[in-house]
């Protein structure tokens, strides 16, 4: 027979305890750990090492099935980051900070797709009924047929779902799901991974579609274990700034599309709008004679994105010289002021150094290295970029400046909002499908050549 025991689980990683203790000896969380019953297997049954398990059905790999038919909401954003729609059967984590609009998205992409005709739920555990016809109301989508249900037993909640068969279903959120199956309470660690598991297999094994809401931590990391981010197919991220309008889909992992796809919504009086042109959203109020302001030519999953780098270099006043960083790596920052003191001269440890991505974008990619490099040298300069310029590059420790990846991508988008100049490493298909007499590319393979070119552009 069974034997009740209690163990202690870190609500931050879920590493189990046998014992309490102020601290999480793995991930270093403090006042993290919580009890939760736990049971133990006693001795094995004769039975249980007797009986036979059911043969499982092999397939060839080369055996051809036809791929599932996927549901379009019909949001072309939301559609870019699943990887062109839902696949039935799919499981899918969106998590982002609270207020920026997960719901309402979500309630968005549930009427669109309760207009092509697919059965679609909306469970939530949060909010009651009124509450969401409510915002349905501002949105303008009650007259699709979503079905609404406000519950957190996932035994109630299953059963619902079996008997009704609906192509999609959102849970918001995973976090206030419980499982009579599991002593504790709602949002803990067992009771998440339990939930989780649950709902991902009911998706496999009746082909429907599930959503899970998930709450984030002070760090921007989904709540509860990360193996819930392994047990579903999907991992999307709601990102964005309470100061810009701009909100931004992020796919960190798909197993049925390209990762670290981006999906660009502007937050409105009525929901999430698609921006179908991000490049010339991010840039539309920017003053292109201002000294450290440079525009950048990134790619965000298969998509090329403009978006400007604003950088100021001041005087400080203080002893220690202060680093301010916002949309980007600051030690990818430490390192690219270490290379403009050690190769090209600059004595930048007296000054105070604010660096910021405009628009509430966070961009990861080394090819920013070099727009960063020179919106720093501009700043420090007091001499602007060339108008309607673009920069891209990779700094290496040395000095050197490395090509990137799709460089042919970068500079199309960049000549269909009409900028003519370019900043980027040599390369020889640096022009590939792009009109050579309406860009000019100025390559650069070290640092100190740039520098060098402003220092001339100064003294004229």
């Amino acid at each position: 027979m069974a034997r009740a025991s209690v163990r202690y689980s870190c609500q931050s990683c879920g590493t189990v305890h046998t014992k309490w203790a102020g601290q999480c000896g793995d991930c270093g969380a403090w006042n993290s750990l919580s009890e939760e019953a736990a049971q133990t297997a006693g001795p094995p049954s004769k039975s249980l090492g007797t009986r036979k398990g059911r043969r499982v059905e092999l397939s060839s790999l080369s055996a051809k099935e036809a791929p599932p038919t996927r549901i379009i909401s019909g949001i072309n954003e939301f559609d870019r980051v699943l990887g062109d729609g839902l696949v039935p059967g799919s499981a899918i984590l969106v998590g982002g900070d609270p207020g920026i609009g997960k719901s309402t998205l979500l309630l968005q992409a549930a009427a669109a797709i309760a207009r092509t005709g697919a059965k679609t739920i909306y469970v939530s555990g949060e909010e009651a009924r009124a509450q969401i016809r409510l915002r349905a109301d501002r949105l303008g989508v009650t007259d699709t047929d979503v079905l609404l249900a406000a519950e957190t037993s996932l035994r109630d909640i299953l059963t619902t779902l079996d008997a009704e068969k609906p192509a999609l279903v959102i849970i918001d959120s995973i976090q206030t799901m419980w499982s009579d199956t599991i002593e504790s309470a709602p949002g803990s660690v067992s009771q998440v991974r339990a939930c989780a598991l649950e709902l991902t297999n009911f998706a496999k094994r009746r082909g429907v579609a599930v959503i899970l809401v998930g709450h984030v931590t002070k760090e921007g990391q989904i709540a509860g274990p990360r193996v819930v981010e392994h047990m579903v197919d999907t991992v999307l991220y709601c990102e964005g700034e309470r100061g810009h309008q701009f909100r931004i889909l992020r796919a960190v992992k798909n197993r049925f599309g390209p990762a670290d796809e981006i999906g660009v919504f502007e937050m409105t009086g009525t929901g999430m709008s698609e921006v179908s042109n991000p490049s010339a959203l991010f840039l539309g109020d920017r003053d292109e004679r201002a000294p450290g302001s440079v525009v950048f030519a990134g790619i965000e999953g298969t998509r090329p994105v403009l978006v400007e780098i604003q950088a100021l270099v001041a005087q400080s006043a203080l002893g220690t010289s202060r680093r301010a960083v916002v949309g980007w790596d600051s030690g990818r920052l430490a390192m690219v002021l270490a290379v403009l003191e050690a190769r090209c001269g600059l004595q930048l440890g007296a000054f105070d150094v604010y660096l910021n991505v405009a628009g509430g974008l966070r961009i990861s990619e080394p090819a920013a290295d070099l727009a960063v490099a020179t919106a720093l040298i501009s700043s420090y300069t007091n001499n602007p970029v060339p108008a309607r310029t673009v920069v891209f590059g990779e700094i290496s420790l040395s000095g050197a400046i490395r090509p990137v990846a799709q460089s042919g991508a970068r500079l199309r988008e960049a000549q269909k909002l009409g900028f003519d100049t370019v900043f980027a490493p040599p390369r020889g298909d640096a022009k590939d499908g792009t009109d050579e007499d309406a860009v000019q590319i100025e390559n650069f393979d070290e640092l100190r050549i740039l520098v060098e070119r402003f220092d001339i552009e100064g003294a004229a």
